[in-house]
Formats: C-alpha cells, structure tokens, sequence
C-alpha cells in the first residue's frame, strides 16, 4: 500500500496515526469507450481511479512517477527513458537511482516536480490526494493509478499504456501477467490454506479483506485469518486465537521478521511449531505493479510447496 511502495507508506502513517491515512482509490475505467486503447493517437481521455477525466493531448516524454509501482508499470511498458522524476523509494529497476528524485512516497517536492517539466504525472490516491489537488492547482496534467486488486493492476497497466501512448505493449504485459498466473493457479490442487501475513511490527500490523495484499493471498490458494477490513493492528491474543496453518511475513522499512519464533507467545503458534514461517519480498506483495505476479508465486510457494 507496502513500503518503497504505497502499502508500506500506508501502513507507516497507520502505525503512527492509528489508520487516520486510509487507502483510497477505484477500478480503473476509460472515459472515450474504448477507443483510444486501441490507437496511440492522442489526445486521450481517462478516467483515472480517483474518479478524475484527464485529458493527455500529446504523448508524454517526460514523465514523473510519484509511486514505485507506477515506475515499475512505465519500465514494464519500455518507456522508462522518458521518466525524468521518481520519489526517494523507487528501487526498481536499478536504472531508477540515476533519474532525479522528487521527494519521497508521503511528500513529493513540488519544486522539485515542477523543476522536471514534466507533461504527465503519474501518482496515486489516498497519502497523495493533497498532492494531486496542488499539482492541478499548477496547470499539470496528472493520472492517480490507485489498484487495490490484482484486475485493478491489470487496468491500471491498460490505462498507463494509453496515457502515455502505448497501448499495444499494455496488451502484451497484462497477458503475460495473465499467464504467468495462470501457470501457477493450475498447479494449485489443495484445498486453501489458512495464513495470516504480518506487515509491521511493534505493534503488530496485517492485510485484512479488501486489501491488495489479501486479493494476492486468494490468487496464491491462501485463505487470510483476519476477517477486518483494511489495514488493521492485531493483537497477539487474536493471532493466537485464529491460530494460522502458515506464517507470511514481509520484510522492509517497516517489518523484519527475524527470529519470529522467539518472540514471547509465538512459540504456541501451529505454524512456528510446524516450521510453516516464510519470509516474502515486500516489494513483489506490497506493490501494485507487474511484478506482483512473482509475488503470487512466492505466497503460492509458501502456502503449497509441493506443488512447486
């Protein structure tokens, strides 16, 4: 949301604001019915998933990514050379640490932004919606790509690649997405398995339903302990008390789940006595980006292992 990434800047905020941050966004639909995701012809008109109509009238060459995922969507779709800004938390791909920052996930520098002259701005919703407001202020033309499900990826790689003129290598990626996964759900035959992933610690945090993280899980044959909406806190007692099949644990700026087994009342947990604790990347779990697939492989890898 995590997070070099949007869910971990969601979840920083929740841990020291108790969730007054909330993730925001919608599905990803596009205002022209269609037709402009055919063609790169420009102008184009979105409607991005803050609910906004934008209208991009020339292709984009210089873009500023404002997310990690919208950064990893725009390398994905080969135009990473036209990316003339990124915040302080994009890592990847390794070519990013040569593009000049704009800020961080949580506040980007308008000077900075504005300093890049870019033609489009990708952001997202929820930490950034005051971003958004401001930069419209500004005469900028910007796209919130705010995916809270894995479709919503597959739309929001859709959209991007019409906003900046490709639409046909769009195509390409969310099919290869599509098969990717589908090779890995094909060799998914158990029953789901019950797990709960831990985002933050101290105090402890999770992926409830509705949440990208939690829609990851269903995709891999994992079936999430916490029934709580959102991004929630969770006590050891519920824990405890749901007493999870397989441990998931995503480690970055916010979470390092060594040694989680010699945490006090973790002993008692079926899945630390069954040795059923594994470790993901957070950035493949956390972002809502093409790579979120090889994020489904490792959860299914951990929740199934024989299958793999």
């Amino acid at each position: 949301m995590r997070t070099k990434r949007w869910i971990r800047a969601l979840v920083a905020a929740a841990v020291a604001a108790l969730l007054l941050v909330a993730p925001a966004g919608c599905g990803t639909k596009q205002a022209d019915s269609g037709g402009a995701q055919k063609q790169a012809a420009f102008p184009v008109t979105l409607e991005d998933d803050a609910g906004r109509t934008v209208t991009i009238t020339k292709k984009p060459e210089r873009i500023v990514s404002l997310a990690p995922a919208n950064t990893e969507i725009v390398y994905a779709l080969g135009a990473l050379d036209r990316v003339v800004g990124v915040t302080t938390f994009d890592d990847y791909p390794p070519e990013v640490s040569s593009i000049a920052k704009v800020g961080d996930f949580m506040n980007p520098n308008m000077e900075a932004i504005a300093a890049a002259k870019p033609d489009l701005v990708l952001a997202t919703g929820g930490v950034q919606a005051d971003t958004i407001a401001k930069l419209e202020e500004s005469g900028a033309v910007v796209l919130a790509v705010d995916p809270q499900s894995l479709d919503g990826v597959y739309a929001a790689i859709t959209m991007v690649g019409t906003a900046i003129g490709e639409p046909a290598k769009a195509k390409e990626v969310v099919q290869g997405m599509k098969d990717d996964l589908a090779t890995i759900q094909s060799a998914i035959e158990e029953a789901p398995v019950r797990c709960f992933i831990e985002i933050a610690q101290e105090p402890l945090y999770t992926a409830g339903s509705g949440t990208f993280i939690n829609d990851l899980i269903e995709q891999a044959g994992g079936e999430n302990v916490v029934t709580q909406e959102g991004y929630v806190a969770y006590s050891l007692e519920q824990l405890l008390k749901d007493d999870p099949e397989v441990y998931l644990a995503t480690k970055g700026s916010m979470s390092d789940p060594a040694d989680i087994e010699k945490r006090p009342g973790y002993s008692a947990l079926s899945a630390v006595k069954a040795k059923k604790v594994f470790v993901l990347d957070d950035n493949l779990v956390s972002r809502p980006g093409p790579r979120c697939i090889e994020g489904i492989r490792q959860i299914a890898e951990a929740l199934h292992p024989d299958a793999f």
